[in-house]
């Protein structure tokens, strides 16, 4: 477990942070894929953690949700448009082709059993000391968590910061195949850039501490 800043921590789940969950206040926010459960514990054994968010419900961010929620004795958060999947386990419903080897793959072997969610998070929420914002685009119900204090964000898959095929380090738009709506994705990436953040914590790539590199992004990809 890797501190970012004050009571903001990454728990890195996969080599080079290609699957990344984050520990904020007491809050732990997402839970990789389904092997990821017992890294996560041992990684929060010196702190209280007193509920679980998702930032959505696909397979490499719920996969040990009910795991995690069951051994800690926790509540599981999401947003409205993310209970159904993470209640059920069925992850990918909404991919533009659910029938694709990787979601089937994702589906049998990195989905986790689902959990019934206590809280329905909105835009405006108070999560911990973060902020709900609404990012729809990649999954319906996507969320992002921001700390207007220190500018921190969780972007969740709304960006990624790095190739997932490659693994090279980058910011870049999700990958098509697990996105539902490309297009609303791209005002979320816009709505999260107009919050002026400073520093970026992915589900998928190393933090950013932002020097530039978002805005020459959202000029690149989302304004063109």
């Amino acid at each position: 477990m890797k501190e970012i800043t004050k009571n903001v921590y990454q728990i890195p789940l996969m080599p080079r942070n290609s699957i990344n969950c984050y520990l904020i206040d007491d809050i732990l926010i997402d839970s990789g894929i389904r092997s990821s459960g017992t890294k996560i514990l041992k990684s929060l054994q010196k702190g209280k953690i007193n509920a679980h968010a998702l930032t959505h419900a696909h397979a490499d961010h719920q996969g040990s949700s009910n795991f995690i929620c069951t051994k800690l004795n926790i509540p599981l958060w999401t947003s409205e448009w993310e209970k159904t999947n993470a209640e059920s386990g069925i992850v990918t419903n909404e991919y533009p082709n659910k029938n694709h080897l990787i979601g089937k793959f994702q589906q049998s072997f990195w989905a986790g059993v689902g959990y019934k969610v206590s809280r329905i998070l909105k835009e405006g929420d108070n999560v911990g000391s973060f902020t709900v914002i609404e990012t729809p685009g990649h999954s319906n119900g996507h969320l992002s968590f921001f700390r207007e204090r220190d500018k921190v964000l969780i972007v969740g898959d709304t960006l990624v910061n790095m190739n997932l095929l490659t693994t090279f380090v980058g910011l870049n738009h999700p990958p098509d195949l697990f996105t539902s709506n490309i297009k609303t994705n791209k005002v979320s990436i816009k709505k999260l850039y107009d919050l002026k953040p400073k520093i970026l914590c992915f589900g998928h790539g190393p933090v950013l501490y932002d020097n530039g590199e978002l805005q020459r992004f959202v000029e690149s990809y989302v304004e063109n």
